[in-house]
C-alpha cells in the first residue's frame, strides 16, 4: 500500500498536472484548487519542489529570465503522475467507504 501524500504535496502535484508552472504560479494554483484554504509560502513550495525532483515526481521543464530574474518552470513527470493517480484512487476509496457508512447511518442501519 502506498503512503498517503501530505496535503501540500498533493496540491503541488495537482497544480502541475495541468501544465508546467513556475513557483509563484504553483502558489496561486494551490490556493485556487483549495478554495483559498491552503496558502503555501514560497519557501515551502521550493523545498517541496526540491524533494519532489529528488523523488523523480517533478522535473525542470525550462528556465527563462523575466525582469532580470531567473524563472524556473516545473513539470509533472510520468512517475509523479502515476503517484498522483495512486493517491486519487486511495482517496476515492476512502471517500466511497465514508459515504456508504453515512448513508447507512442516516438509514438507521450499519455498514
Amino acid at each position: 500500500m502506498t503512503d498517503a501524500l501530505r496535503e501540500p504535496t498533493f496540491l503541488i502535484l495537482t497544480a502541475l498536472a495541468a501544465r508546467p508552472q513556475h513557483g509563484y504560479g504553483i502558489l496561486r494554483d494551490v490556493e485556487e484548487i483549495s478554495g483559498g484554504r491552503v496558502q503555501l509560502r514560497a519557501g515551502t513550495v521550493y523545498t517541496a519542489l526540491d524533494r519532489l525532483r529528488t523523488d523523480g515526481w517533478v522535473a525542470v521543464d525550462r528556465e527563462e529570465v523575466v525582469e532580470s530574474r531567473l524563472r524556473r518552470y516545473y513539470r509533472l513527470t510520468d512517475t509523479g503522475a502515476a503517484r498522483l493517480e495512486a493517491e486519487v484512487t486511495r482517496m476515492r476509496a476512502h471517500t466511497l467507504a465514508a459515504e456508504k457508512r453515512l448513508r447507512a447511518r442516516l438509514a438507521g442501519g450499519t455498514a
